[in-house]
């Protein structure tokens, strides 16, 4: 490389440069441009948005006031809450200690009554169908006795060998 092209070089290599420096320069100045309006246009709406930061404020306090107000009323409610359940819990105890108390009392009195039924059965068939059957038995075997002699003819031969051949 010689002399002059390395001048040419330097040369263009300052003008790119220089380019570039007054490309940068008009695009700050540009900015520059643009914030100066923007600022002058936030100047104006400025005091709007200091009295809506000044509501949104007084609300903030309102609601703070009202959400202490609901906190209390809210821990209230719950210890109430609280306190009823912990009685049902302890009425339904109650209630299920007592019907179960109930249901061994009314198992005694069905055992009981089961056992006097029985009993009542025994009585009735050793009281009265015993001497019913007895009675029956007496009464079946005056039958066969009068129907035996009012026969009046004397068996034949046959019939006396077959009724002790089943007497046998």
């Amino acid at each position: 490389m010689n002399e002059n092209t390395l001048l040419i070089l330097l040369i263009i290599f300052v003008a790119i440069s220089a380019a570039a420096l007054l490309i940068q320069a008009v695009s700050l100045l540009g900015l520059f441009m643009v914030a100066k309006d923007i600022r002058t246009k936030l100047l104006a709406v400025w005091p709007e948005v200091q009295e809506i930061i000044g509501v949104s404020r007084r609300g903030v306090e309102r609601v703070e006031k009202h959400i202490d107000k609901i906190g209390s009323a809210s821990v209230q409610i719950v210890d109430t809450t609280k306190q009823q359940v912990a009685k049902i819990d302890e009425l339904l105890n109650d209630a299920n200690t007592r019907a179960k108390v109930q249901m061994e009392r009314a198992e005694m009195v069905l055992d009981d009554t089961m056992t006097r039924v029985q009993e009542t059965v025994s009585i009735v068939q050793r009281s009265v169908l015993r001497p019913m059957r007895e009675v029956y038995g007496f009464w079946s075997g005056v039958r066969t006795a009068l129907q035996y002699l009012g026969r009046g003819t004397r068996p034949t031969v046959d019939h006396a060998t077959s009724d002790e051949e089943m007497f046998i």
